[in-house]
């Protein structure tokens, strides 16, 4: 199987895994487990019901949920929360600013894969050119204006269009969509309110919860 053929292969990810382990659908999937089934991941898992969590255990929480749900490292995460702290705007709006301005979430938001983590792998494959050139960093920042498309070559791949007749997903309203879908501007870095989460996200408790290790 050739580079091509593999773009959006199957990627070795227990994301349903994760979704139980949350006890929520975090990239609202229809297939994901917690829609039918509330128990942990494993053969004895127990039930999903809900703990009354610390004040710690609510920021931790967050933090896994925001982590997971952008598939990024607990090193790389804790970096892009320490460059928005040292911004005099609001805090939680930089971070997930620059969260959502990473090309990977681009990717994943154009509908161009079906998940997250396969956003990551078209970027690292080499199928994703910005301003006119390929650029192959899943944590590239995006700027407003910033042009971003398919490289020609993959542009009718099956799964690429596959992935784009998705009913789950929309394609956000700050982007600036052309060539049926094949191209598109990031019109304006997004509030946390314009991001089409599935579930509720509180980035303050992110930052609550870095505060007390910083």
């Amino acid at each position: 199987m050739n580079k091509k053929e593999n773009i959006l292969s199957r990627v070795t990810v227990p994301k349903y895994k994760v979704d139980r382990r949350l006890g929520i659908n975090l990239w609202g999937r229809p297939k994901s487990p917690v829609n039918t089934r509330n128990t942990k991941p494993g053969q004895h898992g127990r039930s999903l019901k809900k703990k009354r969590l610390s004040n710690y255990g609510l920021q931790l929480a967050e933090k896994q949920k925001v982590q997971f749900y952008y598939a990024m490292k607990e090193k790389q995460f804790r970096i892009f929360f320490s460059k928005a702290m040292r911004s005099r705007e609001n805090v939680a709006q930089v971070f997930i600013g620059m969260l959502e301005a990473r090309l990977d979430t681009f990717v994943y938001r154009m509908k161009w894969a079906p998940t997250i983590f396969a956003s990551k792998q078209m970027v690292k494959h080499k199928h994703i050119v910005v301003n006119g050139k390929v650029v192959s960093v899943c944590s590239y920042i995006l700027k407003a204006g910033d042009e971003v498309a398919l490289r020609e070559t993959i542009r009718e791949h099956a799964k690429i269009k596959e992935s784009m007749d998705l009913a789950e997903r929309s394609v956000p309203s700050y982007f600036d969509v052309t060539n049926e879908g094949k191209t598109a501007k990031l019109i304006k870095v997004p509030t946390l309110d314009e991001v089409p989460y599935p579930i509720k996200v509180n980035p303050h408790l992110i930052v609550e919860y870095y505060s007390r290790k910083i």
